[in-house]
């Protein structure tokens, strides 16, 4: 029998869902629910590649050679340090006559579930690939569950940009209805006070779509912060935060003092988009007290 969830994946250890377990069954056959997609490109977590840059001092073949031995040996790319994964663009190889997501063979997907519970397996050894970027160029095959989900990518959306922005997408949509709720109570109760939204790490992809999704909810003003100056300029540039502002996310005392100088107040939503340790304390102190911290 076939688990809707994929228990029927799991190798080891027996009785876990495929994201905590530690080896998968990536066998290319399907199931009647599953579905197999050639990969044309995966896309790491940016804290899974972070360490394992800085695990190997930035030598790209290193870093290639344990991604490799990482999907190998567990059946799905799943780092065991930071224990997240990513997710992958291919196309829709085979769907099985009882699969529910709708997917057709030939089209090109995008997969909204991650690398860490999706069965993979890799065949041309990530030769196009340098180990210098998240962005994965590779072969081979990776399989959906009835309860995965995928997205069928437009003809008019470069992939790569689709994979980078996808690969974000619950950050921006849980800012979106947060802010959302938090707007709607106030004119429930008549209070003009606007929602105040602090987003930190504010220039990367994650932190600039919730910043986007954040003033689209109807945020009355928002902060961006980030560690350097580049990224400020960049921010700046792109107009998507009413302040920008330079600060460890990392120091409590220095992460408060800048978002509420920024805002005037502390945050109603404080939205944590770094791929770093050592920022939750700094969150919760740029929060106000009843606010949400969104990690």
């Amino acid at each position: 029998m076939t688990s809707p969830v994929g228990l029927h994946r799991v190798v080891e250890p027996a009785g876990v869902l495929p994201q905590a377990a530690w080896r998968l069954d990536a066998r290319q056959e399907i199931a009647p629910n599953e579905v197999r997609i050639r990969v044309e490109r995966l896309n790491l977590d940016a804290a899974s590649f972070r360490q394992l840059w800085e695990k190997h001092g930035g030598d790209g073949d290193a870093v290639r050679a344990e991604v490799l031995e990482i999907i190998s040996t567990r059946g799905k790319m799943q780092n065991p340090v930071t224990g997240s994964g990513g997710m992958l663009i291919g196309t829709v190889e085979e769907a099985g006559r009882r699969s529910p997501l709708g997917l057709k063979p030939g089209e090109r997907v995008a997969t909204l579930v991650s690398l860490t519970l999706t069965p993979l397996v890799v065949t041309d050894g990530l030769a196009r690939w340098d180990g210098r970027s998240e962005q994965v160029p590779c072969d081979g095959w990776a399989i959906l569950f009835a309860r995965s989900i995928a997205a069928v990518l437009p003809e008019d959306l470069d992939p790569q940009l689709s994979l980078a922005v996808l690969d974000v997408c619950g950050a921006p949509a849980l800012t979106a209805r947060v802010v959302s709720r938090y707007v709607a109570e106030r004119a429930a109760l008549a209070e003009g006070r606007p929602v105040t939204v602090a987003v930190i790490g504010g220039a990367g992809k994650s932190g600039s779509l919730s910043l986007a999704a954040a003033r689209r909810a109807g945020a009355g003003r928002t902060v961006g912060v980030v560690p350097v100056a580049v990224e400020q300029d960049a921010l700046v540039a792109a107009g998507l935060a009413d302040a920008v502002v330079l600060a460890d996310a990392r120091d409590p005392v220095a992460l408060s003092t800048a978002v509420t100088s920024a805002l005037g107040v502390p945050a109603d939503v404080t939205v944590v988009c770094v791929d770093v340790p050592g920022c939750e304390h700094g969150a919760v102190l740029a929060t106000a007290d009843g606010g949400t911290v969104i990690f």
